[in-house]
Protein backbone atom coordinates (compact mmCIF):
# COMPACT_ATOMS: atom_id res chain seq x y z
CA UNK A 1 0.00 0.00 0.00
CA UNK A 2 1.33 3.43 -0.89
CA UNK A 3 1.86 5.48 2.25
CA UNK A 4 3.02 8.99 1.39
CA UNK A 5 0.76 10.21 4.21
CA UNK A 6 1.80 10.29 7.86
CA UNK A 7 0.31 7.33 9.62
CA UNK A 8 2.28 7.41 12.84
CA UNK A 9 -0.91 6.73 14.71
CA UNK A 10 -1.33 5.79 18.30
CA UNK A 11 -4.99 5.25 19.16
CA UNK A 12 -5.89 3.98 22.62
CA UNK A 13 -9.45 2.90 23.22
CA UNK A 14 -10.96 2.95 26.68
CA UNK A 15 -14.33 1.30 27.20
CA UNK A 16 -16.52 2.32 30.14
CA UNK A 17 -20.04 0.84 30.14
CA UNK A 18 -21.23 1.70 26.61
CA UNK A 19 -18.72 4.50 25.98
CA UNK A 20 -15.52 4.58 23.96
CA UNK A 21 -12.93 7.32 24.37
CA UNK A 22 -10.35 8.23 21.72
CA UNK A 23 -6.85 9.28 22.65
CA UNK A 24 -4.64 10.21 19.73
CA UNK A 25 -0.99 10.68 20.67
CA UNK A 26 1.01 13.20 18.69
CA UNK A 27 4.49 14.64 18.92
CA UNK A 28 4.07 18.19 20.18
CA UNK A 29 6.38 19.92 17.72
CA UNK A 30 5.95 23.67 17.40
CA UNK A 31 6.19 23.38 13.63
CA UNK A 32 3.59 20.67 13.07
CA UNK A 33 0.13 21.31 11.64
CA UNK A 34 -2.00 18.20 11.32
CA UNK A 35 -5.33 16.93 10.09
CA UNK A 36 -6.72 14.23 12.39
CA UNK A 37 -9.51 11.85 11.39
CA UNK A 38 -11.98 11.81 14.31
CA UNK A 39 -14.76 9.71 12.81
CA UNK A 40 -15.62 8.06 9.52
CA UNK A 41 -19.24 6.94 9.85
CA UNK A 42 -22.42 8.25 8.19
CA UNK A 43 -24.64 10.57 10.26
CA UNK A 44 -26.26 7.95 12.49
CA UNK A 45 -22.99 6.24 13.39
CA UNK A 46 -22.05 2.60 13.51
CA UNK A 47 -23.73 0.64 15.02
CA UNK A 48 -26.88 2.40 13.84
CA UNK A 49 -30.04 2.65 15.91
CA UNK A 50 -32.52 -0.14 15.19
CA UNK A 51 -30.10 -2.16 13.08
CA UNK A 52 -30.37 -5.92 13.65
CA UNK A 53 -27.89 -6.91 10.95
CA UNK A 54 -24.53 -8.50 11.67
CA UNK A 55 -22.78 -5.23 10.74
CA UNK A 56 -24.24 -3.69 13.90
CA UNK A 57 -25.03 -6.48 16.38
CA UNK A 58 -21.35 -7.21 17.01
CA UNK A 59 -20.72 -3.54 17.70
CA UNK A 60 -23.64 -3.23 20.10
CA UNK A 61 -22.19 -6.09 22.12
CA UNK A 62 -18.62 -4.77 21.86
CA UNK A 63 -18.58 -0.95 22.30
CA UNK A 64 -14.88 -0.79 21.46
CA UNK A 65 -15.88 -1.47 17.85
CA UNK A 66 -18.15 1.60 17.67
CA UNK A 67 -17.29 4.05 14.90
CA UNK A 68 -17.81 7.77 15.39
CA UNK A 69 -19.64 10.05 12.98
CA UNK A 70 -17.57 11.74 10.29
CA UNK A 71 -15.34 14.56 11.52
CA UNK A 72 -11.90 16.02 10.96
CA UNK A 73 -9.75 18.00 13.35
CA UNK A 74 -7.21 20.65 12.36
CA UNK A 75 -4.42 21.08 14.88
CA UNK A 76 -1.82 23.87 14.87
CA UNK A 77 0.77 22.89 17.46
CA UNK A 78 2.78 26.08 17.05
CA UNK A 79 -0.15 28.25 18.07
CA UNK A 80 -1.70 25.72 20.44
CA UNK A 81 -4.99 25.82 18.54
CA UNK A 82 -7.45 23.41 16.98
CA UNK A 83 -10.60 23.53 14.87
CA UNK A 84 -13.34 20.96 14.28
CA UNK A 85 -14.99 20.10 10.99
CA UNK A 86 -18.57 19.06 11.77
CA UNK A 87 -20.39 19.15 15.10
CA UNK A 88 -21.38 15.50 15.36
CA UNK A 89 -23.38 13.62 18.02
CA UNK A 90 -19.95 12.26 19.08
CA UNK A 91 -18.47 15.73 19.63
CA UNK A 92 -17.61 15.04 23.28
CA UNK A 93 -15.19 12.25 22.39
CA UNK A 94 -13.85 14.11 19.37
CA UNK A 95 -13.09 17.28 21.33
CA UNK A 96 -11.52 15.17 24.05
CA UNK A 97 -9.21 13.55 21.50
CA UNK A 98 -8.08 16.88 20.07
CA UNK A 99 -7.65 18.46 23.48
CA UNK A 100 -5.28 15.66 24.40
CA UNK A 101 -3.22 16.21 21.28
CA UNK A 102 -2.38 19.80 22.06
CA UNK A 103 -2.60 20.22 25.83
CA UNK A 104 -1.16 17.12 27.43
CA UNK A 105 -4.50 15.50 28.17
CA UNK A 106 -6.32 18.73 29.17
CA UNK A 107 -9.64 19.33 27.42
CA UNK A 108 -10.10 22.77 25.85
CA UNK A 109 -12.42 24.60 23.50
CA UNK A 110 -11.75 24.52 19.77
CA UNK A 111 -11.05 27.87 18.16
CA UNK A 112 -14.03 27.22 15.92
CA UNK A 113 -16.25 24.66 14.21
CA UNK A 114 -16.85 24.47 10.45
CA UNK A 115 -20.13 22.83 9.43
CA UNK A 116 -20.94 21.47 5.98
CA UNK A 117 -24.76 21.31 6.15
CA UNK A 118 -27.89 20.73 8.22
CA UNK A 119 -28.18 16.94 8.27
CA UNK A 120 -28.21 15.29 11.67
CA UNK A 121 -24.66 13.99 11.87
CA UNK A 122 -23.07 17.26 10.85
CA UNK A 123 -24.52 19.92 13.16
CA UNK A 124 -26.56 18.40 16.02
CA UNK A 125 -23.49 18.14 18.24
CA UNK A 126 -23.92 21.87 18.78
CA UNK A 127 -26.56 21.02 21.39
CA UNK A 128 -23.85 19.86 23.77
CA UNK A 129 -22.37 23.36 23.82
CA UNK A 130 -25.41 24.75 25.67
CA UNK A 131 -26.06 25.22 29.37
CA UNK A 132 -27.10 21.56 29.78
CA UNK A 133 -23.64 20.54 28.58
CA UNK A 134 -20.41 22.42 28.04
CA UNK A 135 -21.97 25.89 28.40
CA UNK A 136 -19.36 27.31 26.05
CA UNK A 137 -18.85 31.02 25.65
CA UNK A 138 -18.91 32.62 22.20
CA UNK A 139 -17.49 29.60 20.38
CA UNK A 140 -17.16 30.47 16.67
CA UNK A 141 -19.32 28.36 14.36
CA UNK A 142 -18.67 28.90 10.65
CA UNK A 143 -21.77 28.42 8.49
CA UNK A 144 -23.16 29.31 5.10
CA UNK A 145 -26.05 31.86 4.86
CA UNK A 146 -29.01 29.43 4.79
CA UNK A 147 -27.59 27.41 7.66
CA UNK A 148 -26.98 30.60 9.64
CA UNK A 149 -30.60 31.60 9.11
CA UNK A 150 -31.75 28.13 10.14
CA UNK A 151 -29.79 28.22 13.41
CA UNK A 152 -30.91 31.75 14.28
CA UNK A 153 -34.58 31.05 13.67
CA UNK A 154 -35.06 27.53 15.03
CA UNK A 155 -34.78 26.14 18.53
CA UNK A 156 -32.89 24.78 20.31
CA UNK A 157 -30.10 26.24 18.17
CA UNK A 158 -31.38 29.80 18.55
CA UNK A 159 -30.95 29.50 22.30
CA UNK A 160 -27.27 28.73 21.85
CA UNK A 161 -26.99 32.06 20.06
CA UNK A 162 -29.16 34.10 22.42
CA UNK A 163 -27.27 32.70 25.42
CA UNK A 164 -23.99 33.47 23.64
CA UNK A 165 -22.78 29.87 23.83
CA UNK A 166 -21.89 30.15 20.15
CA UNK A 167 -21.28 32.97 17.71
CA UNK A 168 -22.20 32.12 14.14
CA UNK A 169 -19.86 33.45 11.48
CA UNK A 170 -21.44 33.59 8.05
CA UNK A 171 -19.15 32.47 5.26
CA UNK A 172 -19.38 32.54 1.47
CA UNK A 173 -18.56 29.95 -1.15
CA UNK A 174 -15.12 30.29 -2.75
CA UNK A 175 -14.07 33.00 -0.30
CA UNK A 176 -11.11 32.08 1.91
CA UNK A 177 -11.29 32.40 5.67
CA UNK A 178 -7.85 33.13 7.10
CA UNK A 179 -7.35 31.43 10.46
CA UNK A 180 -3.77 32.55 10.97
CA UNK A 181 -0.68 33.17 8.84
CA UNK A 182 -0.35 29.44 8.10
CA UNK A 183 -3.95 28.32 7.68
CA UNK A 184 -6.96 29.22 5.58
CA UNK A 185 -10.27 27.54 4.80
CA UNK A 186 -12.25 27.81 1.57
CA UNK A 187 -15.85 26.56 1.29
CA UNK A 188 -17.11 25.12 -2.00
CA UNK A 189 -20.77 24.35 -2.68
CA UNK A 190 -21.79 20.83 -3.70
CA UNK A 191 -25.16 19.36 -4.77
CA UNK A 192 -26.97 17.53 -1.98
CA UNK A 193 -30.41 17.26 -0.36
CA UNK A 194 -30.62 20.84 0.89
CA UNK A 195 -33.84 20.81 2.92
CA UNK A 196 -32.64 23.23 5.61
CA UNK A 197 -29.35 24.58 4.32
CA UNK A 198 -26.97 24.60 1.42
CA UNK A 199 -24.18 22.01 1.44
CA UNK A 200 -20.48 22.73 1.18
CA UNK A 201 -17.18 20.95 1.23
CA UNK A 202 -14.00 22.61 2.44
CA UNK A 203 -10.52 23.19 1.10
CA UNK A 204 -8.14 23.30 4.06
CA UNK A 205 -4.92 25.11 3.13
CA UNK A 206 -1.87 24.56 5.33
CA UNK A 207 1.63 25.99 4.98
CA UNK A 208 2.81 23.04 2.89
CA UNK A 209 -0.19 21.02 1.76
CA UNK A 210 -3.92 21.33 1.11
CA UNK A 211 -6.85 19.06 1.89
CA UNK A 212 -10.29 18.61 0.32
CA UNK A 213 -13.14 17.52 2.61
CA UNK A 214 -16.46 16.57 0.94
CA UNK A 215 -18.30 14.09 3.17
CA UNK A 216 -21.62 14.47 1.35
CA UNK A 217 -22.48 14.97 -2.32
CA UNK A 218 -25.29 13.53 -4.47
CA UNK A 219 -23.24 12.47 -7.48
CA UNK A 220 -20.00 13.80 -8.94
CA UNK A 221 -21.70 14.29 -12.32
CA UNK A 222 -24.16 16.73 -10.70
CA UNK A 223 -21.36 18.98 -9.48
CA UNK A 224 -20.61 22.02 -11.62
CA UNK A 225 -16.92 21.37 -10.96
CA UNK A 226 -14.81 18.44 -12.13
CA UNK A 227 -13.59 16.17 -9.35
CA UNK A 228 -10.33 15.49 -11.18
CA UNK A 229 -9.54 19.21 -11.41
CA UNK A 230 -10.26 19.77 -7.73
CA UNK A 231 -8.04 16.85 -6.77
CA UNK A 232 -5.15 18.51 -8.61
CA UNK A 233 -5.28 21.34 -6.04
CA UNK A 234 -4.72 19.17 -2.98
CA UNK A 235 -2.49 16.50 -1.49
CA UNK A 236 -5.23 14.72 0.49
CA UNK A 237 -8.96 14.31 -0.24
CA UNK A 238 -11.54 12.96 2.22
CA UNK A 239 -14.59 12.34 0.05
CA UNK A 240 -18.02 10.76 0.16
CA UNK A 241 -17.85 6.98 0.35
CA UNK A 242 -21.26 6.41 1.95
CA UNK A 243 -22.10 3.25 0.01
CA UNK A 244 -19.76 0.70 -1.50
CA UNK A 245 -22.06 -0.17 -4.42
CA UNK A 246 -25.69 -0.13 -5.59
CA UNK A 247 -26.49 -3.52 -4.06
CA UNK A 248 -25.76 -2.47 -0.48
CA UNK A 249 -29.34 -1.68 0.56
CA UNK A 250 -31.68 -4.36 -0.81
CA UNK A 251 -35.29 -3.28 -0.63
CA UNK A 252 -34.44 0.44 -0.57
CA UNK A 253 -34.72 2.83 -3.51
CA UNK A 254 -31.11 3.93 -3.69
CA UNK A 255 -32.08 6.90 -5.88
CA UNK A 256 -33.77 8.46 -2.86
CA UNK A 257 -30.46 8.64 -1.01
CA UNK A 258 -28.02 9.51 -3.80
CA UNK A 259 -24.32 9.34 -3.10
CA UNK A 260 -21.40 8.40 -5.34
CA UNK A 261 -20.73 4.72 -4.70
CA UNK A 262 -17.11 3.94 -3.87
CA UNK A 263 -16.99 1.66 -6.92
CA UNK A 264 -18.35 4.50 -9.10
CA UNK A 265 -15.70 6.95 -7.96
CA UNK A 266 -12.95 4.41 -8.47
CA UNK A 267 -14.25 3.66 -11.96
CA UNK A 268 -14.43 7.39 -12.75
CA UNK A 269 -10.81 7.82 -11.69
CA UNK A 270 -9.54 4.52 -13.09
CA UNK A 271 -7.35 6.27 -15.67
CA UNK A 272 -6.01 8.87 -13.25
CA UNK A 273 -2.35 8.93 -12.24
CA UNK A 274 -1.41 6.79 -9.26
CA UNK A 275 -0.48 9.95 -7.37
CA UNK A 276 -4.05 11.21 -7.80
CA UNK A 277 -5.62 7.95 -6.63
CA UNK A 278 -3.32 7.89 -3.62
CA UNK A 279 -4.73 11.22 -2.41
CA UNK A 280 -8.19 9.81 -1.86
CA UNK A 281 -9.58 8.59 1.46
CA UNK A 282 -13.22 7.53 1.40
CA UNK A 283 -15.16 8.74 4.43
CA UNK A 284 -18.78 9.07 5.70
CA UNK A 285 -19.34 5.31 5.45
CA UNK A 286 -22.84 3.94 6.04
CA UNK A 287 -23.18 1.32 8.77
CA UNK A 288 -23.88 -1.23 6.00
CA UNK A 289 -20.72 -0.38 4.09
CA UNK A 290 -18.33 -3.35 4.31
CA UNK A 291 -15.41 -0.94 3.94
CA UNK A 292 -15.89 0.05 7.58
CA UNK A 293 -14.11 -3.22 8.36
CA UNK A 294 -10.40 -2.90 7.48
CA UNK A 295 -10.18 -6.67 7.08
CA UNK A 296 -13.03 -6.93 4.57
CA UNK A 297 -12.39 -7.98 0.99
CA UNK A 298 -13.98 -4.68 -0.09
CA UNK A 299 -11.47 -2.63 1.91
CA UNK A 300 -8.62 -4.66 0.52
CA UNK A 301 -9.95 -4.21 -3.01
CA UNK A 302 -10.11 -0.42 -2.57
CA UNK A 303 -6.46 -0.41 -1.47
CA UNK A 304 -5.49 -2.67 -4.37
CA UNK A 305 -6.90 -0.06 -6.76
CA UNK A 306 -4.61 2.59 -5.27
CA UNK A 307 -7.21 4.34 -3.06
CA UNK A 308 -7.76 4.40 0.71
CA UNK A 309 -10.47 4.15 3.35
CA UNK A 310 -10.22 6.79 6.08
CA UNK A 311 -9.75 5.35 9.58
CA UNK A 312 -10.30 7.11 12.88
CA UNK A 313 -6.93 8.05 14.35
CA UNK A 314 -5.13 8.77 11.08
CA UNK A 315 -3.08 11.98 11.09
CA UNK A 316 -1.64 13.92 8.16
CA UNK A 317 0.84 16.77 8.30
CA UNK A 318 -0.07 19.72 6.14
Amino acid sequence: MKTHYVLAISVIFFTSCIRKKILINSENSNTVIEIAVLGTSQDAGSPQIGCLKACCTNKFSNPALKEYVVSLGLVDHGNNQYWLFEATPDIAYQMDALGKIIENNLLRHPEGIFITHAHIGHYTGLMYLGKEGMNSSGLSVYVMPRLNHFLINNGPWSQLISHKNITTIEIKANKKIKLNKNLSIEPVTVPHRDEFSETVGYFIHGPNKSVLFIPDIDKWKKWDLKLEQQLSKVQYAFIDGTFFDKDELPGRNISEIPHPFIKETIEQLSKAEDTTKNKIFFIHLNHTNPSLNPASKESKWVESQGFHIARTGMKFRI
